[in-house]
């Protein structure tokens, strides 16, 4: 059979960087245990938070006929009502602000919420042309690079780096490349995560302003990817302000609050967009998972899941990233030529590797050989106008998992990196 798929079908089929990443993740959680897990975006599991879900399903298993509604019932294309008002609530108490069901829409996941705005914002346009997505900081999150149904959907802005003390850095926004971005006029959306994914860079409260006021003075959202952030899963471990208002879309998760099997995610965003959102939920899903919607609930409504950020989630991955830091550096000793981005959030080491005799897509290829598997730095530099050396430097490394796995995976990259330089590896 001649079997052809069409322009956008080859392009959402292709082999990706998001791709390989979750095909590696789904392996090495399913089959092959063996292998030493710094890839993907996977949460820890963290014995609190694991037991209030066990009592959560526990109360949904008690409670009536509460299990069979959250598995036998469709809800809304936008959402649980109840769960919309809640987390309405819960915000607008936390946080000052005065949000109602209409400014929220439940997606399948944060993934989904990023393809369904970013087609919805950019690509081919009524008026003629096409117009693109501005990311102000480019290394940005590998999972956005293939979700246009159309070509060139992104324009990146290459991060100034700063160089700090005890082998760290800094990325910083480059606000002259981002306003000579916006001077094209074919800008759609801003678009950044904070905490930054893959770097734990998190923007100052000054650099989210700024490009709060350039979106508001050229009429576009400025999308924030708060996948990590404030007020949950609440993994930033230095000052920030969350924000919100009637320009910017903030997205949310369950997924790093330890629920990612469960794809939910939230859109935050004027009713126009949201009811655009529930519109495209129902033509290519229906309506969403009920389960993490149900199993949190009661969780908004008491305070509980602010609770469970503040106190048990931000102090494990803030404790996780100072030792690993500690692993990372013990590993590297009297190494020269790497340095590592400074941990404000997330759950990721994003190391650099200077002076390396191959590129670090060829280096994660070896070290899964040796049963370590990260994510190469290459795929998280998309939407530049030039090929920037500095993309074959780095890997990402999730220090989620278990401390010994952890620490044995950074040893094992420091004795390839070691060997690699001295030529002793073949």
């Amino acid at each position: 059979m001649g079997l052809m798929f069409s322009i956008p079908g080859s392009r959402l089929a292709a082999r990706s960087g998001i791709l390989d990443l979750m095909d590696d993740l789904g392996r090495a959680m399913t089959t092959d245990p063996g292998m030493r897990m710094l890839g993907g975006g996977n949460p820890a599991h963290i014995p609190e938070v694991d037991a209030v879900w066990r009592a959560r399903m526990t109360e949904l298993m008690a409670d009536g006929n509460a299990l069979e509604r959250m598995l036998g019932n469709y809800d809304p294309p936008r959402g649980n009502p109840h769960f919309l008002k809640s987390l309405a609530d819960c915000l607008n108490s936390a946080l000052g602000w005065k949000l109602g069901p209409e400014n929220l829409a439940v997606t399948a996941g944060g993934q989904t919420a990023f393809f369904y705005l970013f087609n919805l914002l950019a690509g081919e346009m009524p008026q003629g042309g096409r117009s693109r997505i501005l990311l102000p900081l480019v290394p940005e999150y590998i999972g956005y690079a293939n979700q246009g149904v159309g070509p060139d959907l992104f324009v990146g802005c290459p991060a100034m780096i700063e160089n700090l003390p005890d082998n760290e850095f800094k990325y910083r926004v480059d606000f002259t490349a981002v306003e000579a971005a916006l001077e094209a006029r074919d800008i759609a959306a801003i678009c950044v995560s904070r905490p930054t994914n893959p770097t734990g860079n998190v923007l100052t409260d000054d650099e989210i302003a700024k490009l709060s006021l350039l979106a508001r003075e050229y009429g576009i959202p400025l999308i924030i990817d708060n996948a990590y952030g404030l007020p949950f899963p609440g993994a930033i471990f230095t000052d920030a302000s969350p924000v919100w208002a009637d320009h910017i879309i903030l997205t949310l998760s369950l997924s790093k609050l330890g629920l990612p099997g469960t794809r939910t995610g939230v859109v935050i965003a004027e009713p126009k967009i949201t009811e655009a959102i529930a519109a495209m939920t129902s033509v290519t899903g229906l309506a969403n998972t009920n389960t993490g919607q149900q199993i949190v609930l009661p969780l908004l409504a008491n305070g509980e899941i602010l609770r469970l950020s503040r106190e048990v989630i931000r102090p494990f991955y803030e404790e996780r990233s100072r030792k690993a830091h500690g692993w990372l550096a013990e590993a590297f000793e009297g190494q020269d030529c790497w340095s590592v981005h400074r941990t404000e959030g997330s759950f990721f080491l994003w190391l650099r590797l200077e002076d390396l005799p191959l590129t670090t897509l060829e280096l994660y290829e070896r070290l899964k050989l040796r049963k370590v598997l990260v994510v190469p730095g290459e795929h998280f530099f998309f939407g530049l106008k030039e090929d920037w050396p500095h993309r074959h430097e780095c890997l990402r490394l999730n220090y989620a998992g278990p401390e010994t796995v952890v620490r044995e995976a950074l040893g094992i990259i420091a004795d390839e990196v070691r060997a690699l330089r001295s030529g002793t590896l073949a």
